[in-house]
């Protein structure tokens, strides 16, 4: 059984969960027989296999290749990395453009502080 307020996986007989201590409710309340509600969605990173991405990496990448996007790649955000790859291929000969990308690459150096699937910089 699973609880409501944490999701924390618990014996079926148990009437308060062993993490947080909420009260279960379903020993106590179910027909027998019934069987217990699903689990709540855990964040995407809650299976431990994930390793997080270094930011000084994503700062570095930012630094020297940001114009070309490497940087949000790198972190999985692909939308943004086309983005600003095809700004300053088609118009990286003009100056305004190319300063919109720098400023948009410098908000994201200061900002950005966690990968695509929500998962922090280590």
């Amino acid at each position: 059984m699973f609880c409501a307020q944490c999701g924390t996986q618990n014996h079926d007989s148990a009437r308060h969960c062993t993490n947080c201590g909420a009260q279960t409710g379903f020993a106590a309340a179910a027909p027998a027989g019934a069987t217990p509600p699903p689990p709540p969605a855990a964040a995407p990173y809650a299976t431990g296999n994930v390793i997080p991405k270094s930011r000084l990496a994503y700062i570095l990448l930012a630094l020297f290749l940001g114009c070309l996007g490497i940087h949000n790649f790198y972190a999985g955000y692909a939308g943004r990395g086309i983005a600003q790859l095809l700004i300053s291929l088609f118009l990286g000969w003009l100056i305004v453009p190319l300063a919109a990308v720098v400023i948009w690459i410098i908000i994201e150096m200061c900002t950005v502080t966690r990968d695509a699937q929500g998962v922090p910089f280590n």
